[in-house]
């Protein structure tokens, strides 16, 4: 069987120390198969966005082990942690992130810079392309709706071909049809190859993927493979937080 492409074991984010310690994450254990589409979901504070944060290097936990393919996060030095992030590791988050300056092209283009790499014209319009945007290569970031910025910043994530793609709340900022088509792109990625791990709040968005993980006091409380919206909801309505998309019923 092939490798996972992220494994956790027994990960624990503490903050504060005495009496003021707060504990984010709680001896997590978990493997996350590679080629595969993983949401995590949760009540606010169940430690969702911790869990993203440590898994994709940003943060370092307190104990246990994060493991990249083979490499274990935990014993990089920041140096190699950066390099690690920059070179195997895309992000997509609710804001865009875009510089507003520079055009989709070129914005694209940022992190292979940032790697000390000339960005080849053609291998970021062929990113642009993937994302339905290469006759927008030359528009900047106020030319374009919320979506297509989105879109331009899943491209700039996707241009280093990382390994894992991490998005928390990739479409919360966005309205539902245009969430659609972004969800819609994370999906087909996935059905290439991709592996993609979302935070979201929203069943909908968790029925595109192939997994959902339920998070509540830092702990794992379970997993639904073959998500639908409705089952998803149903989850979270029993973990206490009561999603705002509760009575939707499409599916990705």
């Amino acid at each position: 069987m092939n490798q996972p492409a992220v494994r956790l074991r027994s990960v624990t984010r503490s903050y504060g120390t005495g009496e003021n310690a707060v504990t984010a994450l709680d001896q997590v254990s978990l493997d996350i198969p590679r080629g595969t589409f993983t949401a995590v979901m949760g009540p606010s504070g169940s430690g969702k966005s911790t869990l993203l944060q440590c898994t994709a290097g940003l943060d370092r936990p307190t104990g246990g082990q994060v493991l990249l393919g083979e490499t274990d996060l935990t014993r990089l030095s920041e140096r190699r942690l950066t390099l690690l992030r920059r070179q195997r590791i895309g992000f997509v988050f609710q804001a865009f992130n875009l510089l507003p300056a520079l055009t989709a092209e070129q914005n694209v283009g940022l992190p292979l810079r940032l790697a000390g790499r000339r960005p080849r014209r053609a291998e970021v319009l062929r990113v642009l392309a993937e994302v339905g945007l290469r006759e927008r290569a030359g528009h900047r970031p106020g030319e374009l709706s919320g979506g297509q910025q989105q879109r331009v910043a899943l491209a700039r994530a996707l241009v280093t071909q990382p390994e894992v793609l991490f998005g928390d709340e990739p479409t919360g900022a966005l309205d539902s049809a245009t969430s659609r088509e972004v969800l819609t792109l994370l999906r087909a990625m996935v059905d290439r190859g991709q592996t993609v791990i979302m935070v979201t709040h929203d069943p909908v968005a968790a029925s595109c993927a192939d997994q959902v993980l339920f998070l509540a006091d830092g702990r794992v409380q379970g997993a639904l493979d073959a998500p639908t919206a409705e089952r998803v909801a149903h989850r979270m309505t029993a973990l206490g937080a009561v999603p705002a998309t509760a009575a939707a019923v499409a599916s990705c």
